[in-house]
């Protein structure tokens, strides 16, 4: 069975991300309505689509977000996005407020897991760093910090290099039939799931398994319950593995819990710091190689930037990464009291949602954000969240992409997008691209030898 959705996979790994990331939004905002309404009364089990009215800002134009939130922006940076079953849901759109919101610990509650049932097996649903708040958070996320300090992630850099070196031959070898390079599956999605495998410590006679289990997850396919199967099967592997590494710690990530820290996390939590770290490393990072690839092909004069130019590397992926926003609604902030948010008084109980591609294009950043423009004055995005729940893999992010982008450029200078228009994935929280069919060009490293 593990080898069938292999093989499915392996023919369309963007799609599988991409349905999945759909699939995965909305039993996202699912569980955040279900936490919201259940003092209420109200049963949203049931619930199996996100109503358009809270779908709309997800609903791209390409690169750009969908005009209406430019729109909105301009004349309100909280916006009612939709009243559902008596519940006021809140947009926020401009960076200022976005940044208030997502930074105010003592107003807002991200945890909704006391309200959508157990896993069965824990005290708390594996995987939920994200939806918990102080002090449970402050303890599992201390847990995991020290492993994505600077001086730790220093020791990933060659094998960072690694793999993307190893991933530059396989677009070498696939250009010599003479037909275009799909780079999701050979670049976009391989390069974050082996740096993940590393990164984890998963011995190479599992990472089949875990590939396996992980490209399904994102899989709708043959409909959500094979999803949620994959989701439940690779958490569950995540969990195994945490058990096996409790014995005999791997050099990566669970093993350097276990051996500082393992009296201190259950397996339960070890599991679900793993499952963390794979659903926020995996798509992310797939979206922002596929996407900034193409933004980058868009613009030759930057493609060559970071072939030639290394001081212009980390301005180009900061900017690809305000540009993009890729992650497109932070996490759903619950309101513990009364709040006033710009001029609007949100109420107990009520939910704000951030929009990040939003706040990314606010005016702050200048007369021209929605262009792409790495040479504008500096000035911090909201890519990778903000206060509690800001990505804890954020510089991680930006070892892979200073890596990437220089490396494909340098192997391929003359590397073409092989289609007009781009298949970009519909409605995802995480935004990418179906497939990104390339012309790679001459191989730079076969005239150096």
């Amino acid at each position: 069975m593990l080898k069938l959705v292999q093989e499915r996979v392996e023919k369309s790994p963007a799609g599988a991300v991409g349905r999945g990331a759909y699939r995965h939004a909305q039993a996202t905002v699912r569980r955040a309505l279900m936490w919201a309404v259940s003092r209420r009364g109200i049963d949203l089990s049931q619930l199996d689509k996100v109503p358009d009215s809270l779908a709309w800002p997800l609903k791209r134009d390409g690169m750009d977000p969908p005009a209406r939130l430019a729109e909105v922006r301009s004349r309100e940076p909280i916006h009612l996005l939709t009243t559902f079953m008596g519940m006021k849901v809140w947009l926020v759109t401009g960076h200022e407020l976005a940044r208030e919101v997502l930074g105010d610990v003592a107003s807002y509650s991200s945890d909704i897991r006391p309200y959508v049932g157990k896993s069965g097996a824990s005290d708390g649903d594996i995987g939920g760093l994200g939806f918990t708040d102080p002090p449970e958070h402050t303890r599992l996320r201390k847990l995991l910090t020290p492993e994505f300090t600077m001086r730790r992630l220093d020791r990933l850099r060659p094998m960072v290099s690694r793999i993307v070196d190893q991933q530059l031959d396989e677009i070498a070898r696939l250009a010599e039939s003479g037909e275009p390079v799909d780079l999701v599956p050979t670049f976009a999605f391989a390069v974050p799931f082996l740096v993940i495998c590393e990164l984890l410590g998963l011995p190479d006679d599992r990472r089949e398994t875990f590939r396996s289990l992980g490209a399904a997850r994102f899989d709708v396919t043959n409909g959500g319950m094979g999803s949620l199967g994959a989701i439940s099967g690779s958490r569950e592997f995540l969990l195994a593995e945490a058990t096996r590494q409790r014995t005999d710690p791997g050099p990566g990530l669970i093993g350097q819990i276990v051996r500082e820290t393992g009296d201190e996390i259950n397996d339960y939590d070890l599991g679900g710091l793993a499952d963390g770290a794979f659903t926020g490393g995996m798509e992310t990072s797939a979206g922002m190689l596929a996407l900034g690839t193409a933004v980058l092909l868009g613009h030759p004069e930057w493609w060559e930037k970071v072939r030639d130019d290394d001081e212009s590397v980390g301005p180009v992926v900061e900017e690809l990464l305000r540009y993009l926003s890729v992650v497109q609604v932070a996490f759903p902030r619950f309101a513990k009291t009364d709040v006033v948010v710009g001029d609007v008084s949100v109420r107990k109980g009520d939910v704000v949602l951030a929009s990040l591609p939003a706040a990314s294009r606010d005016d702050v950043f200048g007369d021209n954000a929605e262009t792409f423009d790495p040479s504008r004055p500096a000035r911090p995005h909201l890519a990778f969240g903000h206060g509690l729940h800001r990505c804890v893999g954020a510089e991680l992010a930006r070892m892979e992409l200073r890596a990437a982008y220089p490396a494909l450029a340098r192997r391929f200078p003359e590397m073409k997008l092989a289609e007009q228009k781009i298949p970009f994935t519909q409605s995802s929280i995480v935004y990418g691209v179906e497939s990104l069919l390339v012309w790679p060009g001459r191989d730079a490293s076969v005239r150096a030898r």
